[in-house]
């Protein structure tokens, strides 16, 4: 059994790993063996591990654990329109923060509703907990009102899912779900809370360890494969960091900025790992993947070495896995061991806690160096550097005298402050702010990176703002994606979230409409959703916002572009919607089609660079 010492942490700075688990002290009001129902016990085991935002609704099977958060002086609940949108906020919230999202759900429906969203962090690798309401204990399993096995639909889209039918466990259970979210491989971990439970008397005991069978994660790397990566890292000739995002759930950016500098390879950084790397650095070169560039696609296809650094060899970067990279080995880094050779084959597992296994493969590529001297890179770089200036990523005009949607992303990027988070919804606008938005600093780009969740945007927008309320948050939604969860604008504007929405109004499920284009001869079946149209927009997003008590605004012409982004800018007493009418012809490129190699990616349609692997 594995034993954890709860210490308190400092409260000076964050901790190492998001929301370590302090045992309860005189200035958190919490005393141990204290006579408490089991619903005030979850209000006091949240208070203890240091939660100061919960986004929930309430209903029948959570109902006596509203009662005594609503004394609480330290937990502030905001109170969403959806449980999808609790969910997704959490999300957000500790995708910006580092630390574990919250949210909090009743039984049946409620908790249904929430699995979207904890597939979506599983997927995502985000820490969050999720506190459901679940019938009497003596009514599990006969079909009561609103009663759904939550556990047992969960345990497939989380790190682990509690049933807990005895109010004295409350405590421990809470303690152990924040450390399973926390640690290792971050992800979600589920709490169904029995009613007759928060119902029943007990008394409060804070676990001063915490006992967990099975769950060992490792963190520190082995040496003698950390060796082994530093020996083929130094000699190669053509060499690739592939950066995933465990290198920004690992808070591991300024290590791998590091290792960076010291190996002069080129660096890739995934959907996910945007920012983990500063744009701005001269090896970065940018997105791999479906609609990567053609500079860090072509990198990977024709390298000798591949360092996958938290990163999972997914479809959408290796394109065809048996023509991914052919030419490498492989070197893969990653803190959950499932991940090692899962796709690809590793020459070289790692397996640890990436912000420890960069610092240890720079100090062992550093000896390397000493003893054999610097590599020769320059040939791989004159490469590179030719790809990267032949194939820049750009866009054509319109045809249809409509906003090119990419220079609306790019100008709100370029007219934002530095420290700006960027959420994006699902489709087309989602590629294309991850293309032409710089990022230079972590956890400044949320998006649904693994399942593609339509509905993320707005949501997580609300939870990052909840958890950084100092930082410009800009959420670029679709007009598909922002009619699913567009009712939190309702709880921004309460709540006090003035979040600015960009919404790239096409018109169109664009995305799809573009693989009609490409794939199905131009058959644009049921993907006109009727929101451009200026004779009968349904729904009018500029009423739409003012109905939620925002402001609404809408640019169609590119030279009023800036000026409404600064306008936008301009407002935050509320949040704010901004429909940009754009193309609905415009298409996302580079491009790689679904299960096609990496070597037939297409930087615009009828261009396909040739990837020639010979020195």
């Amino acid at each position: 059994m594995a034993k954890v010492p709860h210490p308190a942490p400092p409260r000076s700075q964050p901790p190492r790993t998001p929301a370590l688990h302090p045992a309860p002290d005189t200035h958190r009001g919490a005393v141990a063996g204290e006579a408490m129902s089991g619903a005030a016990a979850v209000v006091r085991a949240l208070e203890a591990v240091g939660v100061e935002v919960i986004f929930g609704i309430p209903g029948g099977a959570i109902l006596p654990v509203y009662d005594p958060l609503f004394d609480s002086t330290k937990l502030r609940h905001i109170l969403v329109r959806h449980e999808q949108g609790a969910g997704h906020a959490a999300s957000g919230y500790a995708h910006a923060t580092g630390r574990v999202g919250v949210c909090m759900v009743t039984s049946g429906p409620g908790a249904t509703n929430l699995v979207t969203a904890l597939a979506d962090a599983h997927m995502d690798s985000i820490p969050m907990v999720a506190i459901t309401g679940q019938v009497a204990a003596s009514m599990i399993g006969k079909d009561a009102f609103q009663e759904a096995d939550i556990v047992g639909i969960t345990m497939p889209i989380t790190k682990h899912s509690f049933l807990v039918t005895d109010a004295d466990e409350i405590p421990a259970r809470i303690a152990e779900a924040f450390h399973i979210a926390s640690t290792g491989r971050p992800g979600p971990v589920l709490v169904d809370i029995a009613k007759s439970a928060m119902q029943a008397d007990t008394r409060f005991v804070w676990p001063t360890e915490l006992d967990i069978p099975g769950y060992h994660p490792i963190t520190k790397p082995h040496i003698k494969q950390v060796r082994e990566a530093a020996r083929l890292l130094a000699t190669a000739r053509r060499p690739v960091l592939y950066v995933g995002g465990g290198a920004i759930r690992g808070n591991a950016s300024a290590e791998l900025l590091a290792l960076t500098n010291l190996s002069g390879a080129p660096v890739v950084t995934t959907l996910m790992a945007r920012g983990a790397l500063p744009d701005s650095h001269p090896q970065n070169l940018g997105m791999p993947g479906m609609h990567g560039t053609v500079a860090a696609v072509g990198a990977l296809q024709k390298a000798d070495l591949v360092v996958a650094l938290g990163a999972r060899f997914d479809d959408r970067v290796t394109g065809r896995l048996d023509s991914f990279a052919p030419g490498a080995t492989i070197v893969h880094a990653d803190i959950d061991p499932a991940e090692i050779s899962k796709n690809r084959f590793a020459d070289v597992p790692i397996v640890g806690d990436l912000k420890d296994v960069l610092a240890d493969l720079a100090a062992e590529l550093e000896r390397e160096h000493g003893q054999h001297g610097l590599p020769d890179l320059q040939g791989w770089w004159s490469t590179l550097d030719e790809l990267r200036n032949t194939y820049p990523l750009g866009w054509a005009p319109t045809d249809d005298g409509l906003l090119a949607p990419q220079y609306v992303i790019s100008r709100i990027g370029e007219l934002s402050p530095p420290d700006t988070i960027y959420v994006a919804g699902v489709g087309q606008h989602q590629m294309w702010a991850a293309q032409f938005i710089r990022y230079e600093h972590p956890r400044t780009w949320l998006n649904s990176g693994g399942l593609g969740t339509m509905g993320y945007c707005v949501p997580a927008a609300m939870g990052a703002k909840a958890g950084e309320p100092g930082k410009t948050v800009w959420a670029i939604d679709g007009d598909g994606s922002f009619q699913m969860t567009n009712q939190e604008l309702a709880t921004c504007a309460i709540e006090g979230f003035p979040i600015k929405v960009a919404v790239i109004n096409n018109s169109s499920l664009g995305m799809v409409r573009q693989w009609q284009t490409l794939f199905y001869e131009s058959r644009y079946s049921h993907t006109d959703l009727n929101t451009g149209h200026e004779s009968r927009r349904i729904p009018d997003f500029v009423k739409l916002a003012e109905a939620y008590g925002c402001v609404g605004l809408r640019c169609e012409n590119v030279k009023d572009v800036d000026a409404t982004i600064k306008k936008a800018q301009e407002i935050d007493d509320r949040p704010v919607v901004v429909d940009f009418v754009v193309s609905r012809d415009a298409m996302v490129w580079p491009m790689v089609a679904s299960g096609v190699s990496n070597d037939n990616i297409q930087y615009a349609r009828g261009i396909s660079p040739a990837f020639d692997r010979d020195e």
